[in-house]
């Protein structure tokens, strides 16, 4: 096809960019297509990863429900090696910290526990754990590092439990005034129509009257 002399110049400039700077579109638009198949290959792996853990947590509750500690126990590591990153692996690792502890083995309770206070994302599953660790940490009679864990920022919605765990750590020191105003702080902050302020009630009771 012949070109008159305008479209050959427009030719000859067209080349002569292309040689300066086609190297360089190339590497862009390659980039462009490696970044979204990443983002998809990326996206592809983590709900493949979801599903993954999904199962297995299913096997984790089938095993609690036939009250198989051990199954459940190794689906929970199993859960925490591949799947750390998922909410399940810390639900697992809560539930297999209560099957160690049916079973009186504190150690690897307290392990399952402070992997969740550690490896959480949510912060009130972070929050229920600790509240467990302290009471295991109670039954150790580790009473200062338990005390230490309720001292801990957490959510709002759990500060009665955590004042209630607190002042049964402070009775058990025979800190009664302590103990007394962390009942009471329970009693403030618990849901006014839960049957567990009965609880709570009975336990200040017990302390008896302050001294004047």
């Amino acid at each position: 096809m012949a070109y008159d002399l305008e479209e050959q110049e427009q030719i000859a400039v067209i080349k002569d960019w292309w040689r300066k700077y086609g190297n360089l579109v190339t590497t862009a638009v390659l980039a462009v297509v490696v970044g979204v198949a990443g983002m998809q290959g990326w996206r592809y792996y983590r709900d493949q990863q979801s599903s993954s853990a999904a199962m297995l947590y299913g096997q984790l509750d089938t095993a609690e429900k036939s009250n198989e500690a051990k199954k459940v126990q190794d689906i929970a590591a199993m859960l925490a090696d591949s799947h750390a990153g998922t909410p399940y692996a810390s639900m697992a690792a809560l539930r297999a910290a209560k099957s160690f502890m049916a079973g009186n083995d504190l150690a690897n309770a307290k392990q399952r526990l402070q992997w969740v206070v550690d490896k959480a994302k949510d912060e009130e599953t972070r929050d229920i754990a600790r509240l467990r660790l302290a009471g295991v940490l109670l039954d150790e009679k580790n009473h200062d590092e338990a005390l230490k864990l309720l001292d801990a920022k957490h959510v709002a919605a759990f500060d009665g439990l955590y004042a209630d765990l607190k002042g049964d750590i402070l009775a058990t020191q025979n800190k009664r005034a302590e103990a007394r105003a962390a009942y009471q702080a329970a009693l403030e902050k618990s849901d006014p129509r839960s049957s567990y302020r009965q609880l709570i009630q009975v336990k200040l009771d017990a302390l008896g009257e302050p001294q004047k």
